[in-house]
C-alpha cells in the first residue's frame, strides 16, 4: 500500500517509493530504497524535500499516532504515482564519483563510443517528442547524465573528444551530449559536489532544447540568416524554459541555464541582457560550454575550428562574454591543447593530442607523432608522453592541418577502438 508522509515520519525498515519534489532537491540517487542507514534518512531531512511515498507492503508504516499528529490532508486531486512505475531495489545510496576509477584513453574509448551513441538516439528521440509538443522524460535524461558522468570521470577526454566529431545533420543533438560532458569536467573542475556536478550535466544535456520551436529550416540553413531568421534563434532559449516548466521533475538549475546560457558578462547577451553577478555560475558554465562546442563542430555553413584555436579565440572574448574564472577553469578541464589538437615538437614532428596527463602539466599531454616537417613526409605513428621521464621534445605551437595537407587526422587519436556513432 502506498502512503504520502512527511519526510519527518521516516524511520529504518521503511520503504521509499517516490520522494515528492524535483529531483535536483533529491538527496539520494536512487528513485525507491528501503532505509537501513540513519545518515541516509538525516540526509533527505536536511534537504528541500518535504513529502514521500512510503510502500507499506515492502516496509514499515508510521509509528502508531503519527499519522494525525503530522500527516496533512491530501487534495481530492492529487492520485499516488501508478504502480507500475519500475521501482529500483538498491539499498545503498548512489556511489560518489570521486570513488569511479580512473583510465587510460585507450581503456575508455571503447564504452565511450557506445554511450555516445545510445545518447544521441536519446536525445534525437527526446528533442523529437518536445518538437510535437510532449512533456520533457527527466528520468530518461537523467539516466543519460549519469552514463555521461561515469564516462567523464573515467577519462573526460575520450567521451568529450568524440562528442566533438559530429555532422552538420546531427549537431543540434550531439551538441547536446557534448554540452553536458563538458559541464560535468567543469564542474569538477570547480569542486562542485556529486549532486552540483550532476545538476550542471543535466542542464547541459537540455540547455538547447528550445531549439525544436525553431523550423528546421532555420536551424540547418547553410547561408547567413536574415534579420527574421536571427529573431527567431534568438527565441529559443525562453522557448525551452517554456518546455521545460511543463516537464515533471526539472529544477531551477536547468531552467536556469536553459533561459540564459546566451547571456553575457558585459550585458550585451540575451533574452534579458543580464550582466555580470546578475547571471548564475551554471548559467556562466553553460555559456562556456556552448560557445566552445559550437565553435570545434562542423555545422551548415562552416566547418569547426581546431579545439586550441578555439580556446585562443575564447581568451580574446573572455572580457566581456565569458566569466575569466570560469573559462580558465575550463581550460584546466579539457587542456590547453584539448584532444584532438594538431601540434607541432621541437622535434619538427607533427602530432595529435591523444590524452591529457591528470595532475602533470597542461603543456605535456600525450601526443602521438605521425609528420616529419623536415622531410615532408609521414612517419611510423609513435605515442610521446611528453611527461615522460628523459622525453626531450617539447610542443612549440598549435598547427593547421590544412597548411600542410593533412586529412582526416583525428584518426590518430581515436585509435582501432572506436569510431564516432
Amino acid at each position: 500500500m502506498l502512503k504520502k508522509i512527511e519526510v519527518a515520519q521516516l524511520r529504518t525498515g521503511m520503504y521509499i517509493h517516490e520522494l515528492c519534489g524535483s529531483w535536483i532537491d533529491t538527496p539520494i540517487w536512487q528513485k525507491s530504497l528501503l532505509l537501513e542507514d540513519p545518515a541516509v534518512i538525516e540526509k533527505i531531512k536536511r534537504s528541500k524535500i518535504q513529502q514521500a511515498w512510503i510502500d507499506t507492503s515492502k516496509g514499515l508504516d508510521v509509528l502508531n499516532g503519527e499519522d494525525k499528529k503530522i500527516s496533512r490532508p491530501r487534495p481530492a486531486a492529487e492520485t499516488p504515482p501508478p504502480e507500475t512505475l519500475p521501482v529500483e531495489t538498491i539499498a545503498e545510496p548512489a556511489a560518489s564519483f570521486d570513488h569511479i576509477e580512473q583510465v587510460s584513453m585507450d581503456e575508455e574509448m571503447g564504452r565511450a563510443a557506445k554511450i555516445v551513441g545510445k545518447s544521441k538516439q536519446a536525445v534525437f528521440s527526446m528533442f523529437s517528442e518536445a518538437r510535437m509538443g510532449k512533456a520533457v522524460n527527466s528520468e530518461a535524461a537523467m539516466e543519460l547524465v549519469e552514463d555521461i558522468a561515469t564516462s567523464v570521470m573515467r577519462n573526460p577526454g575520450a567521451l568529450i573528444g568524440l562528442a566533438r566529431l559530429k555532422n552538420a545533420d546531427d549537431y543540434t543533438y550531439m551538441h547536446s551530449v557534448a554540452v553536458c560532458a563538458l559541464m560535468i569536467a567543469l564542474a569538477r573542475q570547480l569542486k562542485l559536489d556529486d549532486e552540483q556536478t550532476r545538476a550542471a550535466g543535466f542542464a547541459g544535456l537540455l540547455h538547447d532544447i528550445g531549439k525544436m520551436a525553431v523550423p528546421s529550416t532555420i536551424l540547418n540553413k547553410p547561408g547567413k540568416l536574415t534579420d527574421d531568421e536571427f529573431v527567431s534563434i534568438k527565441e529559443h532559449p525562453a522557448a525551452g524554459h517554456k518546455m521545460l516548466l511543463d516537464a515533471k521533475g526539472v529544477g531551477e538549475i536547468a531552467l536556469d541555464v536553459c533561459l540564459h546560457h546566451h547571456e553575457k558578462m558585459d550585458g550585451s547577451g540575451y533574452p534579458e541582457g543580464l550582466a555580470g553577478e546578475q547571471i548564475s555560475l551554471y548559467a556562466r558554465m553553460g555559456a562556456v560550454c556552448d560557445v566552445y562546442d559550437a565553435i570545434t563542430s562542423n555545422r551548415p555553413y562552416k566547418a569547426g575550428w581546431c579545439p586550441a584555436e578555439s580556446l585562443r579565440k575564447m581568451a580574446e572574448w573572455s572580457k566581456g562574454h565569458f566569466d575569466e574564472k570560469v573559462f580558465q577553469a575550463f581550460v584546466k578541464s579539457i587542456g590547453i591543447y584539448p584532444v584532438g589538437t594538431l601540434v607541432r615538437l621541437a622535434s619538427g614532428k607533427l602530432g595529435v593530442v591523444v590524452e591529457q596527463q591528470v595532475g602533470k602539466s597542461l603543456l605535456q599531454p600525450k601526443v602521438r607523432v605521425f609528420f616529419s616537417t623536415k622531410s615532408l613526409a609521414y612517419i611510423t605513428p609513435e605515442l610521446l608522453d611528453l611527461a615522460g621521464p628523459g622525453l626531450q621534445d617539447k610542443i612549440v605551437s598549435r598547427e593547421d592541418a590544412a597548411k600542410w595537407g593533412l586529412k582526416d587526422i583525428d584518426r590518430y587519436w581515436l585509435g582501432a577502438a572506436a569510431t564516432p556513432a
